[in-house]
């Protein structure tokens, strides 16, 4: 069955017309904002607490970035989008505070950003330690997360914001990462609405992509296969899987379907024909954190500009294979990178 697919791999040309068009593209994220926070431990400076019998972890560094649906935004904005919008929903606490500012500082518009009491900013503190040799350790996290549903009146609030970020922008790029977030039922049946009247939508969904319907959804490979088998996965995860898979949630969404593969590249369904955009070799070492936003960002942001699927799958390609080499935090993928990485790469069509 593998030769069912078509191989996109775009030119220099291609590329830098594609960052030109990028920047007269409005878009919108919707979903799970997210702070991510990182405590660099110089265990060289530790010394056995007095009070307890252990040792401490001596912070030397705090850094702060936008994660989750938060990280697409910046990523959206770093690739030269004219307009980002973020509609998500935070708590009034001291996290909500560094992460609007974080987003501020990236010329994210926060006008469709919630606040309410009776949530949790969602947070990831991941203590960082490091002794006498260069290998970083990365300890248990700590989160804030939200552990109950959304009430009525925040779904209520939540679809207010979204109906009139739809009027606003070219493309939705949707991250619903937490199971208890921002895209409830009834947040989804809104999507649903907006893609029908003809709004471009892209869904990233950890744990729910099996209930979105005509929107272009962009699971991974685990999260695919999850949906496609019911949890039964297959041992061997060959390319004739892969395409069964893809027709499977084709069937259920009825709306295209991207399946990233990793280092394998990203492959493209809609209904009829199958592209594959081959992963790039990128040297080790290398750190996927974030490497989903940054695909669903660029992927928002060059199909809102008109860009056709596989072609977008191809780009968002290159943005990710810049991402996973900026190891140990969450980070961008600019249009000065990628151009310099076109320049370094061999094989490339011109």
């Amino acid at each position: 069955m593998e030769d069912k697919i078509c191989k996109v791999r775009l030119s220099k040309e291609k590329i830098t017309s594609i960052l030109e068009k990028i920047r007269a593209v409005r878009v919108g994220v919707v979903g799970d904002g997210c702070l991510d926070i990182y405590w660099d431990a110089d265990m060289r400076l530790s010394e056995l607490s007095r009070e307890t019998p252990h040792y401490p972890l001596p912070v030397v560094r705090e850094r702060m970035y936008p994660g989750g649906g938060s990280n697409v935004a910046v990523n959206a904005k770093s690739l030269g989008a004219a307009s980002v919008y973020m509609l998500t929903l935070l708590g009034n606490d001291w996290r909500r505070d560094c992460l609007i500012s974080k987003l501020e500082e990236y010329g994210i518009d926060n006008k469709y950003i919630l606040s309410d009491n009776n949530w949790i900013s969602p947070t990831y503190c991941k203590p960082m330690r490091k002794g006498y040799s260069d290998v970083v350790y990365e300890d248990p996290r700590i989160d804030f997360e939200n552990r109950a549903p959304l009430a009525a009146e925040q779904e209520t609030n939540i679809i207010d914001k979204l109906n009139e970020l739809s009027e606003n922008v070219d493309v939705i790029a949707v991250c619903d990462q937490f199971k208890y977030g921002v895209i409830s039922g009834r947040v989804r049946d809104e999507l649903k609405k907006r893609a029908l009247k003809g709004k471009k939508i892209i869904v990233d969904s950890r744990s729910k992509i099996g209930l979105f319907n005509n929107v272009i959804i962009k699971p991974n490979e685990l999260e695919a296969m999850t949906v496609a088998y019911d949890g039964n996965i297959p041992e061997d995860l060959n390319f004739q899987v892969i395409i069964k898979v893809a027709v499977r949630l084709y069937k259920n969404n009825r709306s295209p379907v991207i399946i990233t593969l990793g280092d394998k590249g990203a492959l493209w369904h809609d209904g009829e024909s199958f592209y594959l955009a081959e992963g790039i070799p990128v040297e080790p070492p290398v750190d996927t954190v974030g490497a989903g936003d940054t695909f669903l960002a660029a992927f928002s942001c060059a199909y809102g500009a008109g860009i056709e699927g596989p072609e977008a799958i191809a780009f968002a390609n290159l943005a990710s294979s810049i991402i996973i080499k900026k190891v140990g935090m969450t980070g961008t993928a600019t249009p000065e990178e990628i151009v310099y990485k076109l320049e370094n790469m061999p094989g490339m069509p011109g």
